[in-house]
């Protein structure tokens, strides 16, 4: 894994979100995006929870890598049945995370990536491949099995997939 690559595009992906929050009107917020039910208010800070649901995922992956692989197997395929449910709520949870408004999202998102930063920092190469499976309904980046070093590459990924579908004045 090439690690500084990742540091470079969430530091790429943090500098692109300040921009598209300072350039956004009122007016453009309100907008329904492409593709989505969200505004693109809401969208944005979907970009967001994109970035911290990874701190999550990282702690899965450390804790499921270390078990036998039936039990994380297991784990996916139950989460996997839970589809509904968690798409209802990752809709609402972005339609209220949106009423936090884009200054603070853009700050928080600050946030997570130096977090992120620090944790990649101090991954070694025996936990970069320390994997685990995932429920591959609930996103179209989940993979069957996913490595700690493939959930580090995650959030770019959903970043520049989700920002395509925003409707922004350019």
């Amino acid at each position: 894994m090439d690690q500084q690559a990742v540091h470079e595009q969430w530091e790429q992906d943090r500098a692109t979100f300040h921009e598209l929050v300072a350039a956004a009107t009122t007016a453009d917020l309100h907008r329904r995006s492409d593709g989505t039910r969200w505004t693109n208010q809401q969208l944005l800070f979907h970009l967001v929870f994109g970035y911290q649901i990874v701190r999550a995922l990282l702690v899965l992956v450390r804790v499921f890598g270390r078990l036998p692989d039936p039990v994380s197997r297991g784990f996916a395929a139950t989460l996997n049945a839970a589809t509904r449910p968690f798409h209802v709520i990752n809709y609402l949870g972005s339609c209220g995370g949106g009423l936090i408004g884009p200054d603070r999202a853009a700050r928080w998102l600050d946030h997570i990536i130096a977090s992120l930063h620090r944790s990649l920092d101090r991954a070694d190469d025996a936990d970069l491949v320390r994997r685990m499976h995932y429920p591959t309904r609930w996103d179209p980046f989940f993979q069957p099995c996913m490595t700690l070093a493939d959930i580090y590459r995650y959030p770019a990924r959903h970043f520049a997939f989700h920002q395509r579908q925003l409707t922004l004045s350019r």
